[in-house]
């Protein structure tokens, strides 16, 4: 198995294609959610995934402040479903915690993430900064990350 982080411009058109594929399963087919995933903000994000003999096992997208939020973020975090329970999602969090925090030198981190994942984000150093809303019908919750915290 193999991490890789890739802008967009770095990314091959197969990768393109997977990466897509892989979302639109998880967040589209599997939570039973039509939205427009592919949303135009990839081009403005770095792609990091774990890649399993060609297969997506777990991938997130990262963008610097001032792109989604006046934060750093992360988002369309995912693990595959056949995948779940090994604990890949914690080790893509950190990695993708890393990148940003020490490589990228930034300060703070915001997400928008799944309500019934609240515990493993506060695990990670996420404080939630919103209520409960739903988003495409599903419960989220606003939460940072910042520097102090870690």
């Amino acid at each position: 198995m193999e991490w890789i982080l890739k802008s967009y411009e770095e990314l091959s058109k197969r990768e393109l294609h997977i990466i897509f594929k892989e979302r639109v399963q998880v967040f589209v087919v599997e939570q039973n959610c039509p939205y427009p995933e592919v949303d135009g903000d990839d081009d403005q994000a770095e792609h990091l995934w774990l890649e399993d003999q060609g297969e997506i096992v777990a991938y997130c997208r990262l963008f610097p402040s001032g792109v989604k939020y006046e934060e750093a973020s992360i988002g369309r975090i995912f693990v595959k479903e056949e995948r779940r329970g090994e604990g890949h999602a914690k080790v893509l969090l950190e990695k993708a915690l890393h990148t940003i925090l020490q490589l990228w030198g930034e300060k703070a981190i915001k997400i928008q993430a799944q309500h019934y994942l609240n515990t493993f984000y506060t695990s990670l150093g996420f404080s939630n900064i919103s209520d409960v809303y739903l988003e495409d019908g599903i419960p989220h919750v606003d939460m940072l990350l910042t520097t102090a915290q870690n």
